[in-house]
């Protein structure tokens, strides 16, 4: 769900158990505020838990078609083979989807940013194809295209 807090938007994902891991997509802003003309975006995503937190700021170019690739997997709603992998400019966010027949599993991945990638984390979400894979797909797109603040 896209939830609207005082300085941005927000997507949700997962962590529909009280021990699973939420994704949350926050705080758009532009990468360059002096720029306003700059395509890229920076968020922060969080992956929380009982047991676990970790934040990374994400780097787009105008949100490098995450919500693209998003609306593709939704339109395949019948399957494919093999895992379809996305990432962010500077590699820091990446997502890879499999079929699981009645299911779509997304793996999240945040990564320390290049050159040193010392550390990454991994959280799967559970999806139905279809329907849930285009409300997704909307709502990050919705994020991603929203005015950051000035």
């Amino acid at each position: 769900m896209v939830e609207e807090d005082e300085t941005s938007p927000a997507v949700r994902v997962g962590g529909e158990s009280p021990r699973a891991i939420k994704l949350c997509f926050q705080g758009l802003m532009r990468s360059f505020p002096d720029e306003q003309d700059d395509p890229m975006r920076d968020f922060l995503v969080t992956a929380d838990s009982e047991s676990v937190q970790v934040k990374v700021t994400v780097r787009t170019w105008g949100g490098d078609g995450l919500d693209a690739f998003l609306a593709e997997l939704a339109e395949e709603f019948r399957g494919w083979t093999g895992a379809r992998t996305w990432r962010s400019l500077e590699r820091d966010l990446t997502v890879s989807a499999e079929h699981a027949g009645s299911r779509v599993k997304l793996t999240w991945g945040l990564h320390d940013r290049l050159p040193d990638d010392e550390w990454h984390f991994e959280a799967t979400t559970d999806h139905a194809p279809g329907e849930d894979m285009r409300n997704l797909a909307m709502e990050m797109r919705s994020f991603l295209e929203a005015e950051p603040p000035a």
